[in-house]
């Protein structure tokens, strides 16, 4: 849940904000993948687009969007996004959802039980395309958060992407692998290094584990199988002066609170005010926040955030 961007909409400050979002593989499996419940607070300048190889699960999507009569825009676009225009085969699982790029590794997958849904059922061939080479020819000017959930063909897409990754993207949740659960694809290890090299910097990451035999330990329950990782760009390491704009930082704070990352959003909301008080002041909104946590303020470094925010609050409230 967000801990900012309510008092942030209350007061007038997301409606400065354009928020485009990207989701490869928008495939919807529950309500936690409906990505405007999640974002819907930066309605009316939120706009989504969904990707995915399967046409139905797209119109299905679209329907419900329609459905809504909600006030943002969202597309679920039928295009299989990968590193480069070519023709592809799609290998399609026994549940749609695990269907990738590549093979499953069925000799592996065998070793662990309720995995039965990745075995193959057949395959189709597919025209892919980069995601720079869409949203050139589509004139989407830029992505601010992009999320990948592509079954093992992550890192391909990320490549097709480069273009948006070095001019617009601030944040990135994607789906990692840390065994071959699909024949030759790349794992967690080559995700991490590209996007390090990228300018990206590893936030959270997530461990889903599968036990190989009748018997597991409390502490180590099976062999990590998949997980997502969050990257963002950490502003203070970023060399990159096209993200160093108030407006960027500013950006990638609410993104930083949307994705529960609120120690970050809070060091980026704090560096903003007082750095550039003038024109991006959310002491109040600060303060306000942080009233939420009951003893919060005898702390410390809360009595010194307090102290430096203070002569903002005299300012904001002019």
């Amino acid at each position: 849940m967000p801990f900012f961007l309510p008092k942030l909409k209350e007061s007038g400050h997301l409606a400065r904000l354009d928020m485009t979002i990207c989701n490869v593989g928008s495939r919807k499996i529950s309500m936690a993948d409906d990505y405007g419940e999640a974002w819907q607070i930066f309605a009316p300048g939120l706009t989504i687009y969904g990707f995915d190889a399967d046409p139905d699960a797209c119109d299905a999507a679209n329907q419900q969007f329609e459905a809504k009569n909600a006030d943002w825009n969202e597309f679920h676009l039928p295009v299989a996004i990968a590193e480069k225009s070519e023709a592809a085969t799609l290998y399609i699982t026994q549940h749609p959802m695990c269907s990738s790029l590549y093979p499953p590794n069925e000799a592996f997958l065998k070793k662990f039980a309720s995995l039965s849904v990745m075995a193959l059922n057949r395959t189709a061939q597919v025209e892919t395309v980069s995601l720079d080479e869409f949203c050139a020819s589509e004139e989407i000017g830029g992505i601010d958060f992009l999320q990948i959930d592509v079954q093992g063909a992550d890192l391909q897409v990320l490549k097709g992407a480069k273009h948006l990754l070095s001019s617009s993207v601030l944040a990135i949740q994607v789906e990692i692998e840390y065994a071959p659960l699909y024949i030759g694809q790349p794992l967690f290890a080559d995700v991490d290094l590209y996007l390090r090299e990228q300018g990206f910097s590893l936030f959270d990451v997530t461990v889903a584990r599968r036990p190989r035999s009748m018997i597991q330990s409390v502490n180590r329950p099976g062999q990590p199988l998949w997980g997502d990782a969050i990257y963002l760009r950490d502003l203070q390491q970023n060399a990159d002066d096209s993200f160093q704009f108030p407006e960027q930082a500013f950006k990638l704070a609410c993104i930083a609170d949307a994705l529960e990352l609120v120690d970050y959003s809070l060091e980026l909301l704090k560096t903003l005010t007082l750095q550039h008080g003038s024109g991006y002041n959310f002491a109040t909104d600060i303060l306000e926040s942080l009233e939420q946590i009951s003893g919060l303020e005898q702390t410390e470094e809360a009595r010194t955030l307090i102290a430096e925010l203070k002569p903002f609050v005299k300012v904001q409230s002019l």
